[in-house]
């Protein structure tokens, strides 16, 4: 119970640098980033095996994940930041000019933690399918992470990499899906309908698990269940139900948040919401 408080503490403190960062420079996504910053955490802080301080970019010896729906950035420089990747005031930069910290992460500027730019959707699978096999190559037994959106699953790489996944038996990979039912442009069933994704997924060729995104609890259990799964001769996909703009009730049920920014008294808003937790940036 101490370990899922200190992790919600830190899931908590995470959102309330989202809020900030998004409304310093009045452009960002706010509203996937907060649903997914339980997922974040737990899998920085309390899942996988990696080093902070001493980064690769071959992840040789490391668990090593993928963000593939690269907008949710500022959760992820958060994670990257508070588990020390690098200083936490450099999250003041994020999306000014001469930033590592773009809106869309991108890998030139040699920001450590991010491996691969993640600015178009649907690619991050494939990429996560190529470090997966390399360690597998090398005899390396640690294990490859991607998240991914739901509306990107409507980018026909994506199932191109899960198929190539299942057939060449990658098990040493753990995809995640952030369902939230919303994109940009509204519902996702309204947009373009995925269907039923768990008979899909089985379908592909993959294990197929689901877990509750924005419980901490649930989500250390569902990677948990992930891990075991490996090794079976499938890849594993989670399809994790999330609530976008979870933590900050006006940001909740809708898809306008997406991409917009808060005001200054929407901002008021929310970070009373979010009591600091650590030490803010």
């Amino acid at each position: 119970m101490e370990r899922i408080e200190q992790l919600q503490k830190i899931a908590q403190q995470v959102r309330r640098d989202i809020i900030r960062m998004v409304h310093a420079v009045q452009s960002g996504h706010p509203g996937g980033s907060l649903g997914c910053a339980d997922f974040l955490t737990a899998l920085y802080f309390g899942v996988m095996d990696h080093d902070p301080k001493n980064f690769t970019m071959d992840g040789i010896g490391q668990d090593i994940f993928f963000l593939s729906n690269g907008h949710i950035s500022p959760a992820f420089y958060s994670v990257l930041a508070r588990s020390g990747y690098f200083d936490i005031k450099e999250l003041g930069t994020f999306r000014r000019i001469n930033s590592r910290l773009q809106g869309h992460p991108t890998s030139h500027d040699n920001l450590p933690g991010v491996r691969v730019a993640s600015g178009s959707l649907g690619q991050g699978l494939s990429v996560a399918c190529g470090a997966a096999l390399a360690k597998k190559l090398n005899n390396d037994p640690k294990l490859v992470y991607s998240l991914h959106g739901d509306g990107e699953l409507q980018e026909g790489q994506i199932w191109e990499a899960a198929m190539f996944a299942a057939a060449r038996k990658i098990d040493n990979l753990i995809a995640t899906v952030d369902y939230n039912g919303k994109q940009i442009d509204g519902p996702v069933e309204d947009v373009l309908s995925l269907g039923n994704l768990l008979q899909k997924w089985e379908a592909f060729g993959w294990i197929v698990l689901e877990m509750s995104g924005n419980d901490m609890k649930s989500v250390l259990e569902g990677l948990a269940i992930a891990k075991k799964a490996t090794g079976k001769g499938k890849p594993v996909c989670i399809l994790m139900h999330t609530e976008m703009g979870f933590g900050v009730d006006f940001m909740m049920g809708t898809h306008k948040w997406h991409g917009s920014a808060p005001n200054d008294e929407q901002t008021q808003r929310a970070l009373e919401q979010l009591p600091a937790t650590l030490e803010d940036f």
